[in-house]
């Protein structure tokens, strides 16, 4: 697998990222964040070296020439070595590069992004490092949850280098820590709750593997931004018998809420009960009302027997007993 591209340049690696499965979630973390076919060049920066070696190259082959008369190969070698010092000395870095700059091996300063200069042989380019958004993907395989579940779950980081120093000389590989951690920080974080907690709560996992990510790596000059877990796989078992007890939970709620709904209607007829038995005249018109409703909407007709129409004698005119007893 080639190296993360955090430990890209310079000393650690050529620069272009890869990922390598391991088993069914964990991934090695692809260290470069650019989209396939949108993948910065570095043409220019290779360019203005040749230009500057050529530029002083021929000043001084010329100067040489201008001041001796002769041309040889002792101004051949001098020209190559003035150019060679000079682009040795002559640096540009990306707009989202650092470059960690070192003095006798030891750390003088981080420059970049934009034109800089060292000093041949005392000063050296250690490490570039880029310093854009980065994710990662990792996970953890049939790992055992408090209620000894195992669970395969993956998750995916988003990252930045803030202190380029402290990841060139805290950490060999910083890209590759930083995944060794998620990926232990995830372990512990499962370890710590039972399948359905871990099922369940992702967003409050997700804020556990942040914070203790950012205590971990805060000291290697890296920002962990986010986490977000991505898929939560269960065995085949366990998932038929989680089905089973969610089926059993609505049920049962489903029944309380049926017999709570049985209880206020009891009490609301109790209350209903205790009204009407305390005045006849509102059952009677409440009898009337219903009988009403029955027939509104259909337009048919009811025919009143005499006998149920004298329970209406309280309440209707002179006339309108007539007209039931059919006067």
């Amino acid at each position: 697998m080639k190296e993360e591209s955090a430990a890209a340049y310079g000393v650690c690696g050529d620069g272009s990222g890869s990922a390598r499965p391991l088993g069914r979630f964990a991934v090695v973390p692809q260290a470069h964040t650019e989209v396939v076919g949108e993948t910065a060049s570095n043409s220019g920066v290779l360019l203005f070296s040749c230009v500057v070696f050529a530029v002083v190259f021929c000043l001084v082959a010329g100067a040489w020439l201008g001041i001796a008369g002769t041309f040889g190969v002792a101004v051949l070698v001098s020209a190559a070595l003035a150019a060679t010092l000079a682009c040795m000395s002559v640096h540009i870095a990306q707009q989202w590069e650092r470059v960690v700059v070192l003095r006798l091996g030891k750390f003088n300063r981080a420059s970049g992004p934009g034109l800089f200069w060292t000093i041949p042989v005392i000063e050296q380019n250690a490490m570039r490092v880029d310093g854009r958004v980065r994710s990662t993907t990792f996970g953890a395989e049939e790992t055992l949850t408090s209620d000894l579940v195992p669970l395969n779950v993956s998750a995916v980081l988003f990252w930045m280098v803030y202190d380029a120093e402290a990841a060139c000389t805290e950490v060999g590989d910083f890209a590759r820590a930083v995944e060794l951690s998620a990926q232990t920080a995830l372990r512990d974080a499962i370890g710590r709750g039972s399948a359905a907690e871990v099922a369940i709560r992702r967003q409050q996992l997700d804020r556990e593997l942040k914070k203790a990510l950012e205590e971990k790596v805060a000291p290697w000059g890296i920002t962990v931004l986010s986490v977000e877990i991505r898929d939560i796989l269960l065995p085949k078992e366990l998932q038929d018998t989680m089905s089973l007890e969610a089926q059993a939970e609505q049920r049962k709620k489903a029944r309380i809420t049926l017999a709570e709904a049985e209880q206020d209607i009891c009490d609301m007829m109790c209350d209903m009960g205790e009204a009407y038995a305390e005045n006849d005249a509102a059952l009677r018109l409440r009898a009337m009302h219903l009988l009403y409703e029955s027939v509104r909407e259909t337009g048919g007709t009811v025919v009143v027997p005499s006998s149920f129409s004298e329970g209406f004698g309280d309440v209707l005119p002179d006339v309108a007993k007539e007209v039931l007893r059919g006067k």
